[in-house]
């Protein structure tokens, strides 16, 4: 009977899902994404190619069913089967959350999905009694002969999501189970916080020794050694802080700045640290070697320091700081140009400067180096030979590449693996990312980004420079750092995606190749509109300042970012990327960590970042469905729980405070109060900044003005939604009004800009033709 009721049903929902875009993303009962079952679903069919259940699942449903046709009456089960399929099935919904009313998790669970009322008053015509087979809730068996009490119980408040009214939502189901754009093209993700308090974590790397332990490196000179579970052990793992050299200054890029453990690091305990050091007025960088304690594995042995190379620094800024072991085993040292502006030093600079070895990329054997030198050169490096050239440079023509990471490869066909990409720092106009080859040069000080820098040395034919695969201006980001290409199993519609960021504006970014040009497509990461975040473990915030980026020993993807860029400031924290939209099945992406001795007093991880809620859009008029007098046959229940009290999810939180007319001045503003001035013939909401600091108004003046500014602007003034942020002075220009705030860097949360990171209020370096604008609405622009 139930493969009979299965057929129609199953065929619309499939093609419901097919058609489905979506306006928030699905989750399960256990607040995950969904996923595409390792196999065919045989009682609950129609989610056999996305959903909530494994073939385990199904089964536990199907078993059900039985039971349910066992306890009910011959004749009522001939008409309510299909009812109680569908039911049954909503646990196997993609929106089995939504459902189920599960995004709050200090609520109780229902019993029975939410159903639409066209749905419920048939039913109930019919069916009711089923109902007392299906869910232990006593409060629903007493509505049972009141028709409209009955139905208003099982409805649900957002009734977008009621059942079966979802399943030809097209607002919902377009692009089901695929990672979400918003409607300015920003990739829809989520976060999830792994590790908090730290100061300037530069680094994340781990041991590829089967413990799936990851270090976190500070650029004071302390790495911590973190446990799967993500407690931390109180002793750090390696602290040299006493050598290294650094400052409390913002923005400071001296320091410890890269780590690496060896390839055989489980059998050698082997690992290698590049740190900034120096005496009096003279610096230079260290790449230096230590063991791990032979009677601790979780720290290293102090005195087991061996220098491998060091290289003079003739300023104190672009100073490199990443180092890596590629797949053939020797290990790649990232230096910078040696700092100042232009690359100063000598005919060309040190970069385009082969007997330099600043502005390169060195790739050097550190194996076998117990006796005789430190480090061999390898024999396939590109410039052995050349006595105008250091062996050691592997690449060159680089100006301060800021993290850099070889590809896994695609997991099923290796495809990619071992490309090796660097986000390259650029000096006036352009950051860029470029994928390093063998012998190579990457075009600095000749070019920045695609453009000329140095022009005469541009014009030079000998050159013989690679282009980056992407460069942005200094618009959308001014110090881009490098990620990773996603290659791990949890979410696997970010298989082949490279992301990474930009320390300055706060930007994370994505490219993604495509295979038959060769071309790389860009796209911004936004966080989670609506309820796409809004599940236990998630966040939809970040700070703004993207120090690094890494992957974990299953590949995954994390990075770290600070509120205050300073290498004494605690308020650095580790991300982990979350696709909402689909993940693996579960136990596909199962890890067995190796066990770790620890002789240390663990701290146990605590979060403290919060889910971020902004104000909900008013109501909308719900999505309308055929009326059916027969039910549909198609999605999943939920498991029986406890019994479940009365209540409505409950009112979402208003649009805000009450506002005066946008574009007057507020008779007795406070500091930080803000205006909107616009052009005639503009509807409220639209305007130029204009900003109250310091007892008088003046202008924001900013050319990475971006979204979280805005959104800080628009809730100021009551609006709920920042639909743009304006740039080049689109809602006119201040002239008459002094430019108070530049280089502004918001989270979004603040309650006004002067709380915002800037350069100082009245301090810039721009002028009235960037004034900075905004577009705010009442509505959500993504509904």
């Amino acid at each position: 009977m139930a493969g009979g009721r299965a057929g129609p049903g199953a065929l619309l929902a499939l093609l419901a899902l097919r058609a489905l875009g979506a306006a928030a993303h699905p989750q399960c009962l256990d607040f995950r994404p969904p996923f595409r079952p390792p196999q065919p679903l045989r009682f609950c069919a129609q989610y056999s190619a996305f959903g909530c259940c494994t073939p385990e699942q199904d089964e536990a449903l199907a078993r059900r069913f039985g039971a349910l046709a066992a306890r009910v009456d011959a004749a009522e089960w001939a008409a309510c089967a299909g009812y109680a399929l569908d039911l049954l099935c909503q646990e196997c919904s993609p929106y089995a959350a939504h459902l189920y009313d599960a995004e709050d998790p200090s609520t109780p669970l229902r019993t029975v999905p939410g159903l639409c009322e066209v749905y419920c008053l048939d039913m109930w015509q019919t069916c009711r009694g089923v109902f007392r087979h299906l869910s232990p809730d006593r409060e629903l068996w007493a509505l049972e002969g009141n028709q409209a009490k009955f139905c208003r119980y099982l409805s649900l408040d957002d009734t977008d999501y009621c059942f079966p009214h979802l399943l030809v939502n097209k607002n919902l189901n377009s692009n089901l189970g695929r990672v979400v754009a918003d409607a300015k093209g920003c990739l829809q993700l989520c976060l999830e916080e792994v590790a908090n308090g730290l100061r300037n974590p530069v680094a994340m790397v781990h041991a590829r020794d089967g413990t799936h332990r990851f270090f976190v490196a500070e650029q004071v000179g302390l790495v911590w050694a973190y446990l799967p579970d993500r407690s931390r052990l109180e002793k750090p793992f390696l602290n040299i802080s006493r050598a290294v050299l650094t400052s409390p200054w913002e923005g400071d890029e001296r320091g410890f700045l890269g780590i690496a453990f060896h390839p055989s690091f489980r059998h050698n305990g082997k690992l290698y640290v590049y740190y900034s050091v120096g005496f009096g007025f003279d610096e230079w960088i260290r790449i230096s070697e230590f063991q791990v304690s032979t009677d601790d594995m979780n720290t290293v042995d102090h005195s087991s320091e061996r220098i491998i190379l060091e290289i003079e620094e003739p300023a104190s800024n672009h100073n490199g700081g990443q180092l890596l072991f590629g797949d053939d085993g020797y290990l790649y040292i990232f230096t910078g140009d040696g700092g100042m502006a232009g690359d100063p030093f000598g005919k060309f600079g040190n970069a385009q400067n082969k007997s330099a070895l600043l502005g390169k990329v060195l790739r050097i054997d550190v194996d076998r180096n117990e006796r005789g030198p430190l480090y061999r050169i390898p024999r396939d490096n590109p410039f052995v030979g050349d006595p105008a050239a250091r062996p050691e440079v592997y690449a060159l023509g680089v100006r301060n590449m800021w993290r850099c990471s070889f590809d896994r490869g695609d997991p099923k066909s290796g495809a990619g693996r071992g490309r090796l990409f660097c986000g390259d720092v650029g000096q006036n106009k352009f950051e860029e990312v470029d994928l390093v080859e063998r012998g190579r040069n990457y075009g600095w000080r000749a070019r920045e980004g695609f453009e000329c820098y140095d022009r005469k040395l541009c014009a030079n034919t000998s050159l013989d420079d690679v282009l980056p695969i992407f460069a942005y201006p200094h618009k959308l980001g001014k110090s881009v750092t490098g990620g990773y290409v996603y290659r791990g199993c949890e979410y696997p519609n970010l298989n082949g995606l490279y992301i990474f960021g930009d320390f300055m504006s706060g930007r994370l970014m994505s490219l993604r190749e495509n295979m038959e040009t060769g071309q790389w497509r860009y796209s911004e990461i936004c966080m989670g509109r609506g309820q796409t975040c809004a599940f236990p473990g998630l966040i939809n915030n970040y700070y703004p300042h993207i120090i690094s980026f890494a992957e974990d020993e299953a590949g995954e993807l994390y990075f770290m970012s600070t509120g205050v860029p300073s290498a004494t400031a605690a308020r650095g924290v580790v991300y982990k990327v979350i696709d909402p939209s689909r993940r693996a099945p579960p136990g596909k992406c199962r890890i067995q960590p190796a066990q770790v001795k620890v002789r240390s007093r663990l701290i146990r991880f605590v979060p403290k970042e919060k889910f971020i809620r902004r104000a909900e859009p008013t109501a909308r008029v719900p999505t309308q469905a055929p009326r059916r007098s027969r039910p549909t046959a198609a999605p999943p229940a939920p498991t029986p729980r406890p019994a479940r009290p009365t209540r409505r999810p409950g009112g979402r939180r208003g649009g805000g405070r009450r506002r005066g007319r946008p574009g007057t001045a507020d008779p007795t503003p406070s500091n930080g109060a803000v205006r909107l001035v616009r052009p005639a013939g503009l509807s409220p909401g639209r305007g130029r900044v204009e900003v109250f600091a310091g007892g008088r108004w003046g202008t924001v003046c900013d050319d990475a003005w971006d979204t979280k500014a805005a959104a800080v602007v628009c809730r100021q003034l009551g609006f709920a939604h920042a639909v743009r942020a304006t740039k080049r002075a689109q809602f006119g220009e201040g002239r008459a009004l002094p430019i108070l705030l530049d280089d502004v860097r918001c989270a979004g949360s603040e309650r006004n800009l002067l709380e915002c990171t800037h350069a100082g209020v009245g301090t810039h370096n721009c002028g009235h033709e960037e004034d900075a604008g905004v577009v705010c609405s009442h509505e959500d622009p993504d509904l």
